[in-house]
């Protein structure tokens, strides 16, 4: 662009020296007019206009020519300039091409890998869901049959004497699982009374001699105190209930002569038994009174674990003779073995004593036959022996014991 600029400087400088050598030769032309028209005006006016004319006409080609070849130079210019900054800006859009192309292939990467990692969480969560879902399921179809079982308890619970054969089952389940087979008896008949059957004795060492336990289920008035319903009962009629319990124990399962001081009544709902100790002490002191112990399915396993070990320390105590006979046992055949092992060191240190002694007569016989092998015999005249060439010695190294 800027020699295009100065092209065109050029040329409008040659065109301002053109019509300023027109102007001098029209100036000089005028100088002279005065006198030629005192010859011959006429004719030196028509001479001066034929310069004039022809200066002009030359002056116009000239600057024609001088104008063509400007142009031509300023076109040639002109398009060597457009040539480079056209061959420029190629290489500009090759340039930033490259780049675009370069920073299009970084983001299309970037995009990928946040796509896949995208896809990845994606996938993961909808993993995590499908199991959380499967998990959901599988508890809903627990609780579908948990309720159809809380379903059938209660229609269990419903019954008295249902309620009473799953106090009996709980209360045999408990005592198995604690108390060896000789210590107890489910069902038992007692001989004073013939009519009269336990749902379980412990057969327990003296002074607590055998002792009953009975299962009472008190739920159904338990259940209407704590009610908002309209068969809601008082307090009141709940400790009857356990208390008309308490005595009907007391009264037959507790018979001097025949079992220990005391009975037990098992109740099989630990909420029960919570509010009997929690809010009816004197229920729990009554029955104290009466001898009648109130457990639930906890605490009784706390009582037979605590018979179990009072049968262990009886059993022991019968068995401690035995133990003792065989400790005597153990003992005398200790003093034999080691009175064995006294007897097997002496022998091994005779042997070790008499393997010394074989030992040196083995060396000292293998001397006598080196001796003999050399002609060394007492008594006899020593031959010098011919020198014959040794084998070549051998280091033997003794192997260790």
């Amino acid at each position: 662009m800027d020699a295009a600029i100065l092209a065109l400087v050029a040329v409008a400088a040659l065109a301002a020296l053109a019509a300023l050598v027109v102007a001098v030769r029209v100036s000089r032309r005028l100088g002279e007019l005065p006198e030629a028209v005192a010859g011959d005006r006429e004719a030196h006016h028509r001479a001066l206009l034929t310069d004039l004319r022809s200066g002009l006409a030359d002056s116009a080609d000239r600057i024609a020519s001088r104008q063509s070849e400007e142009g031509d130079r300023l076109r040639r210019a002109v398009s060597d300039e457009l040539a480079r900054n056209r061959e420029q800006m190629q290489n500009f859009e090759r340039a930033l091409q490259e780049k675009v192309d370069l920073r299009l292939a970084e983001i299309g990467g970037k995009v990928s890998e946040r796509l896949d990692e995208g896809f990845k969480r994606t996938n993961e969560t909808f993993v995590s869901v499908m199991t959380r879902l499967q998990t959901i399921d599988d508890a809903q179809k627990k609780i579908e049959t948990l309720t159809t079982n809380v379903v059938s308890l209660q229609n269990l619970l419903g019954s008295k004497s249902s309620r009473g054969a799953l106090g009996e089952r709980q209360l045999e389940d408990i005592v198995k699982n604690v108390l060896p087979e000789a210590a107890y008896e489910f069902q038992y008949t007692f001989q004073t009374a013939k009519n009269l059957r336990a749902d379980c004795v412990l057969k327990l060492p003296e002074p607590s001699g055998m002792i009953a336990i009975d299962s009472k289920f008190p739920l159904e008035n338990y259940e209407r105190m704590i009610s908002d319903g309209p068969d809601k009962v008082t307090p009141g009629v709940f400790k009857a209930d356990v208390r008309r319990h308490i005595d009907d124990i007391a009264s037959k399962y507790i018979i001097p002569g025949e079992t220990g001081d005391g009975a037990v009544m098992f109740v099989p709902a630990e909420s029960v038994f919570a509010e009997i100790h929690a809010r009816h002490r004197d229920l729990v002191e009554y029955a104290g009174q009466r001898h009648v112990w109130i457990v639930s399915p906890t605490t009784l396993m706390a009582v037979l674990n605590t018979a179990r070990v009072v049968l262990k320390d009886v059993e022991t105590r019968k068995q401690i003779h035995i133990i003792k006979d065989e400790l005597g046992k153990l003992g005398r055949e200790f003093g034999r073995f080691d009175e064995r092992m006294r007897k097997l060191a002496e022998h091994i240190r005779l042997a070790h004593e008499d393997a010394g002694q074989v030992q040196i007569t083995g060396r000292k016989i293998s001397e006598k036959f080196a001796a003999i092998e050399r002609a060394e015999l007492p008594g006899a005249q020593q031959v010098p022996a011919v020198p014959e060439a040794s084998p070549p010695q051998l280091t033997v190294v003794p192997k260790p014991d």
